[in-house]
């Protein structure tokens, strides 16, 4: 098993949960975090650490967030692995909680 980014990280990528990560499954894009799903020992440190609350177990991602369990297994295979904590966008606080924000992904 494995956790998942999912939607409330768009346009708002904080990074606390890149701190807490002992096996560096995070990736970045331009506006979006993933977790390699052949990376995570499915520890659980990421997912309290989140902000947006954006980061759920597998079995237990939302039904209308599915599609994001397959979208992290393959955005990590081209992004960069993150190892640190970077400053969120500067607008991550207006974006936090809106919702239908996949039309903005950046990939």
């Amino acid at each position: 098993m494995t956790f998942v980014v999912t939607e409330n990280c768009i346009k708002c990528k904080f990074t606390d949960c890149v701190d807490v990560c002992p096996v560096d499954c995070f990736h970045e894009g331009p506006n979006f975090l993933v977790i390699d799903p052949d990376e995570c020992i499915d520890c659980s440190l990421c997912e309290p650490e989140c902000p947006a609350h954006a980061i759920y177990s597998e079995d237990e991602v939302p039904t209308d967030q599915q599609q994001f369990i397959e979208l992290n297994k393959d955005l990590a295979k081209i992004w960069p692995v993150i190892t640190e904590v970077k400053a969120p966008s500067s607008d991550a606080e207006e974006w936090k909680d809106k919702s239908g924000k996949l039309e903005y992904l950046e990939r």
